[in-house]
């Protein structure tokens, strides 16, 4: 709660003292806001190790912000979560990803980077429960929450109320929570919004022969950055290794060749 600045301290020592003891210590003045704020922004942005994306981001995703990534398949969605979780626990924080989709493979997991040791799996099955759990862990501690919410159509409904409370909890404690959605869920409670265009493998071997999947390569864009200056650029192209883009193998026969067995082909990217 805070008042106006032209309250003078009488008036605000008056309504101070009118109010309950609870309620007293939360009163201050706008401008007190402001300087607690700005110095929360001075706080080093988290890194996704995904250097263009980074770069767009002016050093990476904000502390104490929702960030929504929306884009449906083969999009890079789910690989710049499983690059963030990477980035996360190798520096050794530990992580939360609630998996609604149930789209993590853990091996691909490993074979990515994630520490799997520092990294917390849920797996609820209706968005409601999703971001209950997200506001949930947010208290216990953890500084990087992604949910991925997989597929359309995204299970549950809960008011905007629910997504207010998940951004303010955020804020509050400064830490990041990253949704990966099909399309745009979390309304006017993100910070920032950045869909995934269009993806395209990379391929080694000869058309028309035996090829293997070498990565992805995906454009993401900037569609909303609150608070932040203007930039020329709004979207960058982002590249990914085969493990952080795959999360399922799709190998159509079990007489696979030893070889094309390491490389996991990916359809819900």
């Amino acid at each position: 709660m805070s008042t106006p600045d032209t309250a003078t301290a009488p008036d605000l020592q008056a309504l101070q003292a009118a109010l309950p003891a609870e309620i007293r210590r939360l009163v201050r003045r706008a401008s007190e806001l402001e300087r607690r704020h700005a110095g929360c922004a001075h706080q080093a942005p988290l890194t996704t190790s995904i250097a263009a994306l980074d770069t767009l981001l002016d050093g990476g995703l904000p502390r104490g912000a929702l960030v929504e990534l929306v884009g449906r398949g083969s999009c890079g969605r789910l690989s710049t979560l499983l690059a963030t979780l990477q980035q996360v626990t190798d520096t050794g924080e530990a992580a939360v990803l609630i998996d609604q989709g149930s789209q993590l493979d853990p091996q691909s997991a490993a074979a990515a980077g994630i520490v799997l040791d520092r990294l917390l799996w849920l797996r609820p099955t209706r968005l409601d429960d999703s971001l209950a759990a997200a506001e949930m862990l947010l208290a216990t501690g953890f500084g990087f929450v992604a949910l991925d919410l997989g597929l359309p159509p995204v299970l549950g409904r809960p008011p905007l109320a629910a997504w207010l409370r998940l951004a303010r909890s955020a804020a509050d404690r400064q830490a990041v929570v990253l949704v990966g959605a099909p399309y745009r869920l979390s309304g006017c409670a993100s910070t920032i919004v950045i869909s995934g265009g269009w993806g395209r493998g990379r391929w080694s071997g000869r058309a028309g022969g035996s090829r293997l999947l070498d990565g992805l390569t995906a454009r993401l864009k900037l569609d909303r950055n609150l608070g932040a200056r203007p930039r020329p650029e709004t979207d960058v192209v982002a590249a990914f290794t085969t493990a952080e883009a795959a999360f399922r193998e799709t190998l159509s026969t079990s007489a696979a060749a030893p070889s094309t067995r390491r490389h996991r082909h990916a359809h819900n990217i």
